[in-house]
């Protein structure tokens, strides 16, 4: 299946059924919307900063009717959107859209994915979702302003008039259509298309952390997508599911809704995560020039974490009544789950101690998201604890460790993911100088934003007030949002300087050669441009992917392809 595309140019680059250009269409749709989710990022902080003045040089834009002035109404909107296209559309595309159709194929040694039109409407059905997502910010009323978890009774018609809450249902229906398709795909391709000899053992730990992504969209993806059609229902046909029983005869409950979201949304934590944690463990050792440590285990852990992910889900409930015995039992399993997370940080220290560290911006971020998300555990244990999650759960604190742990280690994975991968999917480097520096201006200011936060919240400042000098012992905490909107800011502008680099080094920078990292996986055999079909002969692979520093490699060279049986090892059998 090696050659070149014959198709016209939609064919080709727009409705491809090529993997890397559909890798490619996901990155660029997913760093679009986090540009666009960014910068309600920085609405939202200069409201926390700054209430009652308008919102310098887009204000008057998109808030005429106050002059600039982010007013309750659309602060609502815009942290409520802010989560959704952040998640839904940025982290979603650009990390596991990207990262997983662009690595599946390479690295098992297969020729595509095995549906390719199914991985087609894939990506097109999310731009549906997009589209219908981005309409619903210029509907009269306004989009979703119920917070991005969309809870009834604030989500029905009485708490949220006008279809702009409807149509972010409708968005996020669409949007999970296609995460499942990508997952049915992504499963498929992994257990039929792997090359002779790539047994489960050799995989590399980016495809197992894709692979048990995969899992779980899967099956979690239908119980939100359920959740939404129940509002949906609600809200245009005027059923009630979510309409408390003491208000109708019809016997709904709101809190069936929370308990549909959670089922769905705290493996989406996982889902987000277990990418970047398996792209970082390969990473780690690349860049280490040794093998990773303890391989399996990274492997069971990342699975106990995908077990373990479909039954903690009630930790985010315990302020709504669960019962004394319940909520102890999502206490304990929420715990349990801190278990395999430990594994995994110390197989990835384990793997970086005593190694060779080539720190380029790669392995920075790769070693960023290890600090980030070793934060945001740290103090989910405060929030997995009935006691302290009950003075803790609408304060700042839950902002901090929310974005720590999933926001930004996501984030960190998928910028590890184009440091590394753009030279194989443009043929050209990554300015290392811009690289580096972009690391460190997001880095420290992004640990200001949220560990000021946790002191904030621990403190008492409730998340979600669009004046938080409105109250008066909140009032007392102001200097702290500003400092994290200061801190905001600059983590902001630092992604100017990813930009710059991104688009500069993927049509004018420097030409990178076949395999610029020396690593031995499959996908950096081929030459740039990867051909149509991957590989002009199937690979058959005999090592694993992590074979580094070998004492029979020889002193020039210390590193092996996968397809290369280690010297000791030749004329035996893998």
């Amino acid at each position: 299946m090696s050659g070149e595309h014959k198709g016209g140019f939609l064919s080709t680059y727009v409705f491809s059924k090529d993997h890397k250009y559909i890798a490619k269409q996901f990155l660029w749709f997913g760093l679009i919307w986090l540009l666009i989710g960014g910068v309600m990022a920085m609405m939202i902080r200069w409201q926390l900063a700054n209430p009652g003045e308008a919102f310098p040089l887009l204000g008057k834009l998109f808030f005429p009717r106050t002059g600039g002035v982010i007013d309750p109404d659309a602060y609502n909107m815009l942290f409520s959107m802010h989560g959704t296209i952040m998640i839904f559309l940025g982290l979603t595309p650009a990390l596991i859209g990207a990262w997983g159709n662009w690595c599946i194929p390479l690295m098992i040694g297969a020729p595509d994915m095995i549906f390719p039109l199914l991985n087609t409407l894939s990506f097109w059905t999310v731009v549906i979702g997009g589209a219908v997502g981005a309409y619903s910010l210029f509907v009269p009323l306004g989009a979703l302003e119920a917070g991005w978890t969309g809870y009834p009774t604030l989500s029905t018609t009485v708490g949220t008039p006008g279809s702009g809450e409807t149509l972010w249902a409708i968005a996020v229906f669409i949007i999970g259509a296609s995460s499942i398709m990508g997952g049915i795909n992504y499963i498929t391709t992994v257990v039929r298309l792997r090359a002779p000899g790539m047994t489960w053992g050799k995989l590399p730990l980016t495809i197992w952390g894709l692979f048990f992504t995969a899992v779980l969209n899967v099956l979690f993806l239908p119980v939100i997508g359920s959740a939404m059609l129940l509002l949906i229902f609600d809200r245009v046909y005027g059923t009630q599911f979510y309409v408390p029983a003491t208000l109708t005869s019809g016997g709904g409950d709101p809190i069936l809704y929370q308990h549909l979201f959670w089922i769905f949304g705290h493996p989406e934590v996982y889902i987000l995560i277990l990418p970047a944690w398996g792209i970082v463990s390969d990473l780690l050792s690349f860049f280490a020039r040794k093998p990773a440590f303890g391989y399996r285990a990274t492997v069971g852990a990342m699975l106990a974490v995908t077990v373990l992910s479909a039954v903690v889900y009630g930790h985010h409930m315990f302020t709504t009544g669960l019962s004394p015995m319940l909520g102890e039992s999502f206490m304990l399993l929420t715990m349990i789950i801190s278990v395999p997370g430990e594994i995994l940080f110390f197989n990835w220290l384990h793997t970086i101690w005593k190694g060779s560290l080539r720190l380029n911006s790669a392995m920075l971020f790769s070693l960023g998201v290890i600090f980030v998300f070793g934060l945001g555990g740290l103090t989910g244990l405060f929030l997995a604890t009935i006691a302290t999650d009950i003075f803790l759960h609408d304060t700042y604190f839950v902002v901090g460790h929310f974005h720590l742990t999933m926001a930004a280690s996501a984030l960190f994975g998928a910028f590890a993911g184009i440091y590394f991968w753009v030279p194989k999917m443009y043929g050209r480097l990554m300015d290392e100088r811009l690289g580096k520096l972009h690391f460190w201006c997001t880095i420290i200011p992004l640990t200001t934003v949220f560990c000021t936060m946790f002191v904030s919240g621990w403190s008492g400042m409730p998340r979600r007030y669009a004046d938080p000098t409105s109250s008066p012992y909140v009032a007392e905490l102001q200097y702290l949002n500003e400092i994290t909107t200061i801190a905001a800011f600059i983590l902001g502008a630092a992604q100017l300087i990813f930009a710059f680099n991104f688009i500069k080094s993927c049509f004018w920078g420097k030409k990178a050669p076949d395999n610029p990292w020396e690593v031995g996986t499959l996908d950096w055999i081929p030459a740039y441009p990867v051909p149509h079909g991957n590989f002009a002969t199937t690979p058959t692979v005999v090592t694993g992917p992590h074979e580094f520093s070998h004492p029979a490699l020889g002193p020039d060279r210390d590193w092996i392809s996968q397809t290369e049986a280690l010297p000791e090892t030749e004329g035996k059998t893998a």
